[in-house]
């Protein structure tokens, strides 16, 4: 378990330090970084400004046939309809090439909106921390470097309250076990990082194990470390046990685990900046 003080994902200036790189894609990925990469340049062209991976499969932890390629791309201008359409037909083809990843999934914004004064402790510090350059310009060369404290919990998970409608919305909407268990993982997820940053600060470093953050998590909360635990495995295995168990646990997450973090997150660090 993590104590106080701890320093992982630091630089010795105490400073978070960039978590992937080409180096740590597992070899087995790298056909489908290698088909990424040149597909983003055919499909978008001049419109594209950069593109980065993220998540697991350039941290080195990707499991075949079982983690998702995940994908930031700068466009020169904000994204379009067509940008957007245009980004779902290439998850689409990668998925269905590509048996060694379990889905495809790239966000978009422009340079500008990632350079912004408003986006610096969130997307910006996404980028620069979070996210490997595949093409282009690496825009961590215009972005400060970012420490684990209360200004960068309070804009990376300080909205939680402001989407909890919208997942109880989803969840109603979700009206078999199919469509529930993307659902049961990514809140998993988000509410177990959200569980993180709440601590982070104090906990002093950074990690994207989702069983480190419950472990830092319940370090302080003691009260809430067995189902930030939890959390932590549906995060990983959404499809572990059954149904039933999948809709309560859905239904304990927006109405229980959820405003109570969402809560204590706004007691600890105060509300994320709006977005317009």
């Amino acid at each position: 378990m993590a104590a106080p003080g701890h320093r992982s994902g630091l630089d010795a200036q105490g400073y978070i330090e960039r978590e992937g790189s080409p180096a740590r894609v597992p070899s087995a990925f790298r056909p489908v970084v290698a088909a990424a990469r040149e597909r983003l340049l055919d499909v978008f062209g001049a419109r594209l400004d950069g593109a980065y991976l993220y998540g697991s499969i350039p941290r080195g932890t990707a499991r075949v046939g079982r983690s998702d390629l995940d994908l930031l791309l700068s466009l020169r201008e904000e994204p379009t309809d067509t940008d957007r359409a245009d980004a779902r037909a290439l998850e689409g083809a990668l998925d269905e090439e590509f048996a060694e990843i379990d889905g495809v999934g790239a966000l978009l914004f422009s340079r500008t909106r990632l350079l912004s004064d408003l986006e610096t402790n969130d997307l910006g510090w996404f980028v620069a921390c979070l996210c490997t350059p595949l093409l282009g310009e690496d825009l961590a060369e215009h972005l400060p470097r970012y420490r684990p404290d209360a200004l960068l919990a309070r804009e990376t998970n300080g909205d939680l309250a402001l989407l909890l409608p919208r997942w109880r919305e989803r969840i109603a909407a979700a009206d078999t076990d199919e469509a529930r268990r993307p659902l049961v993982r990514s809140m998993s997820r988000h509410l177990v990082r959200t569980g993180f940053t709440l601590v982070m600060p104090r906990w002093n470093g950074w990690t994207s194990d989702l069983g480190e953050m419950a472990e830092a998590f319940g370090t302080y909360y003691p009260r809430r470390a067995a189902e930030m635990r939890s959390a932590a495995v549906r995060g990983y295995e959404p499809a572990g046990g059954p149904a039933v168990l999948r809709a309560a646990v859905l239904r304990a997450y927006a109405d229980d685990l959820g405003p109570w973090l969402a809560g204590e997150y706004a007691r600890v660090h105060g509300i994320k900046a709006p977005r317009p």
